[in-house]
């Protein structure tokens, strides 16, 4: 096989071996310059994973962080008194007593709240406020009012966090 190659080259023209030379020559070339620019383009695309990873990386590290102080810090009692004088008590260090329109107890661990107007930050925080107590929000309905922007009006029913 490898004679008959060897035969059907020597039995081309000399100018028909240099074109078939310089043709391969070319084509080596091309096929080159084409896997730099493929290889370049991929390196490109890996960059920007690699960024990605990074940043997602660091975000689960801070998660991870996060997570390890949640678990060691103690947990939070709840108030043995009643959700109601609870809320009460949370509604007048806040402020909020002035928006308050009732306030209706179930029972010993559920409350429902109603607002006039408020600004709804000053709800915000009076819930965060409420959370940190273990006071969880069940239901909320908040309606934003016209007469003035950023006030809304507010029913809201909250439970005591069961243990």
């Amino acid at each position: 096989m490898r004679a008959r190659l060897r035969h059907a080259w020597e039995s081309r023209a000399p100018w028909e071996r240099a074109i078939i030379i310089a043709l391969a020559v070319m084509m080596g070339a091309v096929l080159y310059l084409w896997l730099v620019q493929s290889a370049g383009r991929a390196r490109a695309q890996l960059l920007t994973s690699v960024t990605t990873l990074r940043a997602q990386s660091a975000r689960l590290d801070r998660q991870a962080l996060e997570y390890q102080r949640l678990r060691a810090a103690p947990a939070a009692t709840a108030s043995p008194t009643d959700l109601r004088t609870l809320v009460q008590a949370r509604i007048g260090a806040a402020g909020l007593s002035r928006a308050l329109v009732r306030i209706n107890a179930a029972d010993a661990n559920q409350v429902t709240v109603v607002f006039g107007a408020l600004p709804f930050a000053d709800w915000l925080a009076w819930v965060a406020s409420l959370q940190a107590q273990q006071v969880r929000l069940d239901t909320c309905r908040i309606e934003a009012l016209s007469s003035k922007p950023g006030l809304v009006s507010v029913t809201a029913t909250f439970t005591r966090a069961r243990p």
